[in-house]
């Protein structure tokens, strides 16, 4: 991933019981809801980035399947 392929949005705090506040922005920017979607948590060791990435709707109902 190219840095000018990157939106900055803002800067959070790691809460002490490791969440992580999402700017509101994504809420204008991407297809979320709030308390509804998930989100893949991908970790790029070469760039020391966290990448996350919207789990789509079908991935999230075959995930919630296996779950029960």
């Amino acid at each position: 991933m190219d840095e000018k392929d990157l939106i900055y949005l803002d800067t959070y705090v790691l809460q002490q019981d490791m969440r992580i506040r999402m700017p509101k922005s994504i809420l204008e920017n991407l297809d979320v809801e709030k308390g509804k979607s998930r989100f893949k948590v991908y970790y790029d060791k070469i760039n020391s980035q966290l990448i996350l990435k919207v789990e789509d709707k079908e991935e999230t109902k075959s995930t919630l399947r296996k779950d029960k």
